[in-house]
């Protein structure tokens, strides 16, 4: 929930009330009215004089319906209200914040009430008839569900707080019963609003739609008095029938006036009942004293406060978009706060009435605002008459008063005078929205004529199709011109002008700058309109074009030009040299003047100050407004006020710092420059995210709400009325009757003749006909004229009765009449009887009324008539959108390609094809063009399966698989290789199986990849290695490196984890499932050639696990097949590098489980090669295999010595940096782990465990410690390179900003540690690349670091601990890793290794 900073601004019109509501507005005893305007809660400070809007409670996603105060004593800034999103909120309006909030309702709730007897108690009902007693205190609820029915308002009674009055209504449009209850106090003798008398109980008052108040006294459970509604009679206005069918009664019992209830009336009157009076004097009319104080639409809330000296103010809120404040006492208007109800799209000051404020509203209504009234801040007229649409331009005349020209969003322009009623409309439309209108000197034509006879003013009109429109002021019935024809011949121009987007005159009439769709504003000198300039600045569609005044100071500011456009970007440019030396060859201008930066969305308003030389305003889609000084180019002020999109913005013409803008949070806000917080507009584009989320959610409510208007079906709402059968008999009880349009009972309770009366058909000769229903006398005297002539001219009723001329003559009248009329299908009979089809065809065709039947007898009147007669139908065919039926037409006339042609343009692919299969050949291109246009557009909507049927049409079936392929899911992977291994596109299909294997293995389903990758030979490589993968991961299974399942495996992977050793189970799954063996060596070797072919990258650290899986695999499937091809020392290479892709990503298990997987016996037999070639391999997978024994016994020592396991755990993180990780990753992955209890129970006892340590003897391999030792060398001088080139990266770009010629000498690189002045003498950058080329050098003749090998410092540690905590280390290991330690480590690695030697 967020708060505007209502601080911000000095004047507000808010939004218009929400309608339809039986309580969304209410006030409390401190003056505060509030009320739900969209979904939003407005809080306006109230007195006898005036209004304040002082806040808004911003919360709710949806439409607020309903609002109520708390109204005990301390407590009326508390107040809850609810949404059509579901939820009960409550606010503190003193904080202007939320407070709780609960979403018991399931339903859209209708009807809420803060019970005014029990402080804590609030009542709320929804649609499906649930109500829920809400305690505030304690946030407990309680639901009841006494009947099926909307809820429509609930009232909780004043004494008894455990009476709640809940209303039922079958609808929850105006078109249902509606009734607005109210309470008042106890009968009896009352005192100051208080009751004195022993008699209990207390009366109501309900409003409904049968046009009468209703009094009930809850003690005697029945209705005591009934009055009726008057009918009110305007000045001047005659009584409207559908007034009644517009009736929302409502009702209101004021505060300390039992005797007195107020109710509104059919127009909007309110009405002051006296109940202790009858007759006319039992009501008093609000507002009688002065016309126009009543409101003029119906009224749907009131609510009554008690303000200063004891006065009783009364507010009601109407559809006329009003808040009116009456005196209870006078029964007079003492205010209006006018509301808004749509977008304000425009702003506009009188350049003769000053502070005359026009607003454009999205409402279909003109307000013109007098600002610089004093009696009445919020003066306010209202203008709607013959706009029917939103009003989106507005332009004052430039001398005339009251003259205000108007445009709409479906192009209507029309001109509006402020005192006389109602406005001239042009009559020419525009197609589009009307987005600028100005008034400018004439062009041509209307600048010709005499001195007498010449316009001082033309109306220019701007709108959405692209165009602008001359229009006579004085002759709006007349055409508009386009000023386009007068562009293109004063210019010589032959191309299309590109789409006009807005226009401005500057102030002396001298040029005028149109905006256009590309981006590009124009300049033309009036009135040839000669092109002086081209701007090419903004690079998107000009939104908006302002010229500095003219009565500036400085007079060249006169000639800037301000542009704004969907770049976010405000460009003003000089235009000076342009204007005062016109150039015979116009001008393109790149560069600006100014350029104003820093809004993040597209700009929709400019305005000068009139009062500054070269201070502009801007407004923008990111919700604020942005006041610059543009000779600075910076920001003065930024104004957040609103909050929605800004649409428009003028600067007061009388007060040098107020701003006036409109936004489409349907609010005008007045705003001072100097009292704003911000000088620049938000950096972030998402001010208004909440805006997305909020249409979203609007869209869904029109969307039910259209669903639930379908489903009662055309005409439902009349079928299932009610009707209340009232009487006095009953008790005031109802009797419904529903009727239903299927119900067989209708027809017997309501005879047919009143249900549904038939309708009479129009009369074909209406003159005639009603000449016939003239008084006796007159038709006697026809009889006599009839007797005495057979042909009169003047009696065209006669003409039935006389010749055959006088018939014609008699239907040429009644054709004319018709055709007046708009009846041409009646003129077109007339002719068709006379025998006239050419000329019947000729009328229809002119009016756009051709027929299936005019086309039927078209062919009578020729061939070329039925021709051209079926081509004219098929155009009004395409306006009506019946292509389909146009399509057809065609045909008869034998127009194949141009029918198919119709339907492709109009995206009906589908028919299209049918049709052009149906009567083209087989080869024909345009099938195949077909084909290939509905494929592209299936395949921009998604719709791969049809395109691909497409392309598979035209024979293109490597289009087809790849488009199936675009989803990328498994499924359409492996229908798409299926589909290109038929088509023979083995290549596509050998790609696309290998992906969609690669997703199955990736979900774990080795059938599927096998099955799939079975259908190429080619892919028997690929086979194989899933193969191994599958082996592998039910091999590790059950422990921490596997912690997923397996969708689907083979039979022969299941037993995987109980053979003698990995690589054996692997040949013979091979040879059994796979037919490959050592019998058939060459296709081994080309299985090792695609294997090696296969990318298997360096392992990384933190690779994923399934990842990782992959690459070993693809290491132990190429060791397999080399060890069948006899290659024992390639195979040892591979099976090495498998083994060392655990250690290299730093996972220990994976590696350990990889050993004990390849060498569950004795590994001396398996690594014993006969070939020196594989013996540094053996040695270092030897080393491998005793590196993880090694850890294995440490683990299993240090269980009863966790201690001792800590304090080593703690020295190797201080002893080496390069592998620390490692080890401590070792140890905190096994203490609990699988690898400890099988390593133990494997070398259970002392002996076994000293024969280990004695077996490691090959980890103390001072070749591979000084292997090691130079690649750390080579590593920590590598990084001190980095570290100096990162410095003079960083002195040069200093030196390249600062520009100058000395920088600080660079410092050592880091990681560094000088110990001594030689070593920091030498640290340059060749000294360092000779020591790396010096250790590149020493490095290549140690012929033992072409293999991986575990770490010899790493094992010395290991080593020195075990001595240390137990004897089974002989003597000469230790001696021998202490040596290792101080000749190769570091005085850290030193230092660790004497606490295990003290």
């Amino acid at each position: 929930m967020s708060i505007t900073p209502f601080t911000m601004h000095e004047r507000l019109l808010p939004a218009s009330p929400n309608w339809y509501s039986s309580r969304c507005s209410d006030t409390n005893d401190k003056g505060l009215l509030a009320f739900g305007a969209k979904n939003t809660i407005y809080l306006v400070d109230v007195t006898a004089s005036s209004s304040t809007v002082v806040g808004e409670l911003v919360g709710h996603r949806e439409r607020v319906s309903g609002f109520s105060f708390c109204q005990h004593a301390g407590q009326s800034h508390n107040c809850a209200s609810t949404s059509d999103d579901g939820t009960v909120k409550f606010w503190d309006t003193n904080e202007k914040v939320l407070v709780k909030e609960h979403k018991t309702h399931q339903n859209t709730i209708t009807a809420l009430h803060w019970s005014p007897g029990e402080k804590n108690l609030v009542v709320s009902g929804d649609e499906k008839g649930i109500v829920v007693c809400y305690q505030y205190n304690t946030g407990e609820s309680q639901s009841f569900f006494p009947e099926p029915r909307n809820i429509f308002c609930l009232s909780c009674s004043p004494h008894n707080w455990h009476y709640l009055l809940a209303i039922r209504n079958m609808f929850r449009s105006p078109n249902g019963h509606i009734y607005i209850p109210t309470f008042v106090h106890r009968p009896g003798k009352t005192t100051n609003g208080m009751t004195e008398g022993k008699e209990k109980g207390c009366y109501l008052a309900s409003g409904s739609k049968d046009q009468t108040i209703r009094i009930w006294s809850t003690l005697k459970g029945k209705g005591v008095m009934t009055m009726k509604l008057p009918f009110l009679k305007r000045r001047g206005t005659g009584v409207d029938p559908a007034v009644k069918e517009r009736l929302w009664l409502t009702v209101h019992w004021p505060k300390g006036k039992p005797t007195q209830v107020v109710s509104s009336c059919f127009g909007g009157e309110l009405i002051l009942w006296d109940l202790t009076k009858g007759g006319k004097q039992k009501w008093s009319l609000l507002g009688a004293s002065s016309e126009g104080q009543n409101h003029s639409r119906i009224v749907f809330n009131m609510s009554s406060v008690c303000v200063e000296d004891n006065r009783e103010l009364l507010l009601s809120t109407s559809m006329d978009r009003e808040i009116k404040c009456w005196d209870l006492s006078s029964l007079d208007c003492c205010w209006t706060l006018p509301t808004l109800g749509g977008f304000v799209y425009t702003l506009a000051f009188s350049p003769v009435g000053t502070g005359c404020l026009a607003l454009g509203v999205g409402d279909g209504m003109i307000r013109v605002w007098s600002t610089l009234s004093i009696q009445n801040k919020y003066d306010t007229k209202t203008f709607w008459q013959g706009i029917k649409s939103k009003v989106t331009a507005l332009s004052w005349h430039p001398t005339k008063e009251g003259s205000l020209a108007f445009g709409t969003d479906d192009g209507k322009v029309g001109l509006y005078c402020v005192v006389s009623r109602p406005p001239q409309v042009s009559s020419t439309y525009h197609k589009k929205t009307v987005y600028t209108l100005a008034w400018g000197p004439p062009v041509p034509p209307l600048s010709f004529g005499g001195t007498g006879d010449r316009l001082s003013y033309s109306l220019y009109s701007c709108a959405g199709e692209g165009i602008i429109l001359q229009h006579d002021p004085w002759k709006l019935a007349g055409e508009a011109t386009d000023i386009d024809r007068v562009i293109k011949d004063t210019n010589s121009i032959k191309h299309k002008l590109s789409p006009h987007t807005d226009l401005s005159w500057k102030p002396d009439g001298k040029v005028v700058a149109i905006g256009n769709e590309d981006g590009s504003v124009e300049v033309y000198q009036a009135p040839t309109l000669k092109l002086l300039c081209t701007i090419q600045q903004h690079h998107k569609i000009i939104n908006v074009l302002r010229w500095h005044h003219d009565h500036s100071s400085l007079p060249e500011l006169q000639y800037l030009l301000a542009s704004g456009s969907s770049n976010a970007l405000v460009y003003v440019h000089d235009l000076r040299t342009v204007i005062e030396t016109p150039p015979e060859i116009p001008v393109v201008m790149t560069e600006a003047y100014r350029s104003l930066a820093g809004h993040t969305a597209k700009i929709t308003g400019l305005a000068w100050s009139p009062h500054h030389d070269g201070r502009l305003v801007t407004v923008c889609y990111d919700g604020t407004a942005q006041v610059w000084d543009v000779q600075k180019e910076e920001g003065l002020c930024n104004y957040r006020g609103h909050r929605g999109r800004l649409l428009c913005v003028q600067w007061s013409p009388v007060d040098p710092d107020m701003v006036w803008t409109g936004a489409d949070d349907f609010t005008v806000q007045e705003w001072a420059v100097s009292k704003q917080e911000f000088t620049k507009p938000p950096k972030s584009k998402n001010v208004f995210l909440f805006l997305a989320k909020k249409t979203l959610d609007q869209v869904k409510a029109k969307l039910k709400a259209k669903k639930k208007k379908k489903a009662t079906g055309k005409g439902g709402t009349k079928a299932e009325e009610s009707l209340s059968l009232i009487g006095e008999g009953n008790k005031g009880g109802a009797v419904s009757i529903r009727l239903h349009p299927l119900q067989p009972l209708l027809w017997s309770v309501f005879p047919p003749e009143v249900t549904l009366k038939k309708r009479k058909p129009r009369s074909m000769l209406p003159l005639s006909t009603s000449m016939d229903h003239r008084p006796r006398e007159d038709l006697q005297q026809d009889c006599l004229n009839l007797a005495t002539v057979r042909h009169s001219e003047d009696h065209i009723q006669l003409g039935l009765f006389a010749d055959r001329d006088a018939l014609y003559r008699m239907f040429q009248e009644e054709e004319e009449g018709h055709v007046e009329a708009g009846h041409y299908e009646s003129a077109v009979y007339l002719r068709l009887w006379k025998g006239d089809i050419a000329g019947a065809l000729q009328v229809a065709t002119e009016k756009g009324e051709l027929s299936d039947h005019l086309l039927s007898v078209a062919p009578m009147a020729g061939y070329q008539v039925w021709l051209t007669t079926v081509e004219v139908y098929v155009k009004q065919l395409c306006l009506q959108e019946q292509f389909l039926k146009a399509a057809s037409h065609l045909l008869s006339i034998n127009k194949v390609y141009e029918a198919i042609d119709l339907l492709k343009s109009h995206q009906l692919y589908r028919e299209a094809i049918a049709l052009a299969k149906a009567r083209l050949q087989p080869d024909d291109p345009v099938l195949k063009k077909l084909y290939t246009t509905w494929a592209a557009v299936l395949e921009k909507d998604g719709h791969l399966s049809t395109a691909a049927k497409c392309y598979l049409a035209v024979d293109s079936s490597f289009d087809a698989a790849k488009v199936i392929a675009k989803k990328n899911d498994p499924v359409s992977l492996k229908t798409a290789a299926s589909l290109a291994r038929i088509a023979g596109e083995s290549d596509l299909s050998y790609s696309l199986s290998l992906r969609c294997a690669k997703d199955l293995a990736s979900s774990q389903d080795w059938l599927g990849a096998q099955q799939l990758l079975s259908t190429h030979e080619s892919l028997l490589a690929h086979r194989l290695h899933y193969c191994t993968i599958e082996l592998l991961t039910v091999s590790l299974t059950g422990t921490d490196i596997v912690t997923w399942t397996c969708s689907s495996i083979h039979p022969w992977s299941a037993p995987c984890k109980n053979q003698d050793g990995f690589l054996a189970t692997l040949r013979a799954v091979w040879e059994r499932g796979f037919a490959v063996s050592p019998s058939n060596p060459e296709i081994l070797k080309a299985l090792h050639q695609q294997l090696k072919a296969i990318e298997n990258p360096q392992t990384t650290p933190n690779v994923p696990m399934k990842q990782l899986l992959i690459q070993v695999s693809l290491d132990l499937t190429l060791g397999a097949v080399s060890w069948l091809l006899g290659d024992w020392g390639a195979a040892l290479e591979k099976l090495l590098q498998g083994v060392a892709r655990g250690n290299e990503a730093g996972h220990f298990l994976l590696m350990s489980e990889t050993c004990r997987l390849l060498f569950p016996q004795e590994h001396k037999k398996m690594v014993d090669p006969s070939d020196e070639k594989a013996l540094a391999a053996a040695r270092s997978l030897e080393a491998f295999v005793c590196y993880q024994d090694l850890y294995h016994m440490w683990w299993s020592l240090s269980t009863n010595t966790a201690g001792a396991q800590r304090d080593m755990t703690d020295g190797l993180h201080s002893a080496s940096e390069n592998h620390i990780n490692g080890l401590d990753g070792h140890v905190t992955d096994t203490p609990n782990g699988d690898g400890m209890g099988w390593c133990v129970s494997a070398q259970n006892g002392d002996v076994k465990m000293g024969v280990c340590v004695n077996a490691c003897q090959v980890l103390l391999s001072e070749p591979h410690a000084t292997c090691q030792a130079t690649q750390r060398a080579i590593a920590k001088i590598q990084q001190r390179l980095a570290s100096m080139v990162h410095q003079h990266s960083q002195t040069q770009e200093t030196k390249a900003s600062h520009g100058e010629g000395r920088t600080e000498k660079p410092t050592s690189a880091q990681g560094s540690t000088p110990t001594d002045s030689q070593e920091a003498d030498t640290e340059s950058l060749p000294c360092l690349i000779a020591m790396v080329s010096e250790h590149h050098k020493e490095l290549a003749d140690i012929p033992e670091h072409k293999y991986p090998y575990p770490d010899v410092l790493e094992c010395c540690l290991v080593l020195l601990y075990l001595s240390k905590s137990s004897d089974l280390v002989p003597d000469h290991l230790k001696n021998e890793a202490v040596a290792l330690i101080h000749k190769y480590g570091t005085s850290s690695l030193r230092k660790a290794s004497q606490q295990f030697l003290s």
